[in-house]
């Protein structure tokens, strides 16, 4: 049985140019988390949100987990445990902690500790306006992340020219272990 590849897209959701949504275009096996508000994202709510996902899907899952959708995947695996989880891709966790922050996302707070029972990638960038590189990397350390620095790349979505993405597909597919499937 293929692994299911979760998308777990943040505040706003996920765009028809964003990456996320193209790689779910593109390739089997992708499904998307569906959140009751994505304008609101409620620390319980999109943790069940991930949880209801998880639980309808059989077999192994990989996460990706875009900035808000990447803190609730590292909230999320601090107080559930599927075992079906085998790893996940973490792209530009907001510092909802941050004074900063944009008040829409400080009802996600606050950012959870410890590590995630499962390999992970964190992807971050060097001038990220929701979340500083030292933050970014706190994080990742923290939940006991594979750091990787992207010099440049902003908030890693479609206004800095994230659209189609072939590097996060290979970090996927490393998480995974075999090529993802085209549709």
């Amino acid at each position: 049985m293929a692994i299911t590849i979760v998308n777990v897209p943040g505040y706003t959701n996920a765009g028809s140019a964003h990456w996320q949504t193209l790689l779910e275009s593109k390739f089997a096996n992708f499904k998307r988390v569906k959140q009751q508000d994505w304008l609101r994202p409620d620390r319980e709510e999109w943790i069940q949100g991930i949880e209801e996902t998880i639980s309808t899907i059989d077999g192994d899952i990989v996460l990706v987990g875009h900035s808000c959708g990447a803190v609730a995947i590292a909230q999320w695996a601090s107080v559930c445990d599927s075992g079906k989880v085998k790893g996940a891709l973490l792209v530009a966790p907001a510092d909802i902690d941050s004074n900063t922050a944009i008040n829409a996302i400080h009802v996600q707070r606050p950012l959870p500790s410890g590590a995630l029972p499962f390999a992970t990638k964190l992807i971050y960038s060097d001038n990220d306006e929701h979340s500083s590189a030292a933050r970014s990397e706190k994080m990742g350390k923290e939940w006991g992340c594979e750091l990787i620095m992207v010099k440049g790349a902003s908030h890693f979505h479609t206004e800095a020219g994230f659209g189609e993405w072939p590097e996060a597909e290979q970090w996927i597919e490393q998480l995974v272990g075999e090529n993802l499937q085209l549709k």
